[in-house]
């Protein structure tokens, strides 16, 4: 499936089940949610926190993937309101980084 494809999946599902798009604040505000989520499991998986009841690895890969597939669901409704084709956004995105850094991180050296 590309992004593109992608893209019109999230709209058919917003249209006939999820009834309509939050408006973008809303939707904005729950992308941040999103974040806050998976970023609290990082915290629990890969820093110092810890869990009440730890899951087992193959729960947290899990847990990890739902709630990177809720921020792309999020940032996809976002794409979608504000008229972007996230695919080519992304090659955009991408030229630009390569243009800036095609040497920038070769030659740091920490990451040697």
């Amino acid at each position: 499936m590309t992004i593109s494809d992608y893209q019109a999946t999230v709209d058919k599902w917003i249209k006939e089940i999820g009834v309509r798009y939050f408006d973008e604040m809303t939707n904005t505000l729950i992308l941040n949610e999103e974040v806050g989520e998976f970023s609290r499991l990082i915290a629990r998986i890969y820093g110092e926190q810890s869990f009440k009841n730890p899951p087992s690895e193959e729960e947290q890969k899990v847990q990890l993937a739902d709630e990177l597939a809720d921020i792309f669901f999020v940032l996809t409704c976002l794409s979608n309101q504000l008229d972007i084709n996230l695919e080519e956004a992304f090659a955009k995105n991408l030229e630009k980084k390569t243009n800036r850094d095609k040497e920038r991180h070769k030659n740091n050296d920490k990451l040697m």
